[in-house]
């Protein structure tokens, strides 16, 4: 049986026929990830908790967190995933299995870091159909529309309501599932990679950055750090946005009620105080610079941040408390482990 690791389950507001945002605070582990059938498992649980609660209609907006279809990379490895301790030890076995594809491409590799660039592009085929097979079919099958985190892929494009990928630079990219199951036209690219990513994830350009048409209303999905920055909240703002989901990871551990240390990845934005660095905690810093203290630049009537939580390797992932906004009403998740959260529109 698929251990949830539930700990928190919130409701705000009441179901008036304008659907909700529905945000899904995952708690994973490396056995989630060690076979398809497992993160599937995993996914649906989430998913039938939330129906069982009444909390999905025809015009819920479902959002997973930030990289959660990234560690998919290591799917496939089975108690090699499960029981390694790092995830250079996860991975191993399945570059040694894939050996006469890993040289020729880590010699084409450009990025600083050629080793994760070239495991993510060897990967790339089968993280994409379990992660396309899992969160489109959630779509389809609970109807509704569903931000799918984020995953790591080669030059992603959108063909004829699929994701295809590229002989190109990586991208950090969520996907957006209709409630038939398809994806929409656009990908929301990262467009402000951060230090641990920028050796092989590449940045995207704002002026690629989508809406995303949903029956709840016009929605734009920024990839975590994109959240901290005023340019995206104007960008999204001049096409109408109504609702914004943000989908994010902190990889590290207790590093949420730790001494915020600034900005990471890109320049810090004009309207920062910077005497805020070191005083406030990093909780308190998403709070102010992040969606929570940006949103109202948008015009967006509500929105919701959500993390990843668990035990994934070495990567820590227990910090970052879910979160969401529905005018002026701030609503928090504590939980330490998983959550699920729902904002009534």
């Amino acid at each position: 049986m698929t251990h949830l690791h539930f700990s928190q389950t919130l409701s705000h507001g009441h179901d008036a026929g304008r659907g909700n945002l529905l945000g899904v605070q995952p708690y994973m582990t490396a056995a989630d990830y060690a076979m398809p059938a497992s993160f599937l498992a995993k996914m649906n649980g989430y998913m039938d908790e939330a129906a069982r609660r009444g909390w999905i209609n025809a015009r819920t907006i479902v959002v997973f967190p930030e990289h959660i279809g990234t560690w998919l990379a290591a799917s496939g490895g089975g108690e090699s995933v499960s029981q390694a301790k790092t995830l250079a030890a996860a991975l191993r076995p399945l570059v040694l299995r894939n050996l006469g594809r890993f040289v020729p491409a880590f010699v084409r590799a450009r990025e600083r870091d050629r080793v994760a660039a070239t495991l993510f592009r060897i990967n790339a085929a089968s993280m994409l159909a379990i992660y396309e097979e899992v969160f489109g079919g959630l779509a389809r099958g609970y109807g509704v529309t569903l931000v799918a985190g984020s995953i790591v892929l080669p030059a992603p494009r959108i063909e004829d309501g699929r994701i295809r990928l590229g002989d190109g630079p990586l991208y950090n990219v969520s996907a957006v599932f209709t409630p038939d199951g398809s994806v929409h036209p656009r990908l929301a690219r990262k467009i402000h990679p951060i230090d641990s990513e920028q050796p092989f994830v590449t940045a995207a350009a704002l002026a690629d950055l989508p809406v995303f048409e949903t029956p709840a209303g016009r929605l734009g999905v920024l990839v975590c750090a994109d959240g901290w920055y005023p340019e995206p909240y104007a960008h999204l703002r001049a096409q109408g946005v109504e609702l914004i989901a943000v989908p994010s990871y902190v990889a590290e551990a207790g590093l949420w009620r730790q001494p915020w240390g600034g900005y990471n990845g890109s320049a810090t934005p004009a309207d920062v105080d910077l005497s805020d660095v070191g005083v406030l905690s990093e909780g308190e810093a998403w709070r102010r610079y992040c969606l929570a203290g940006r949103m109202t630049s948008s015009a967006a009537r509500a929105g919701i941040n959500v993390f990843l939580r668990g035990e994934l390797w070495d990567l820590g992932g227990d910090s970052g408390d879910t979160l969401a906004i529905h005018g002026e009403t701030v609503i928090e998740t504590s939980s330490e482990r998983a959550a699920i959260l729902t904002v009534w529109l």
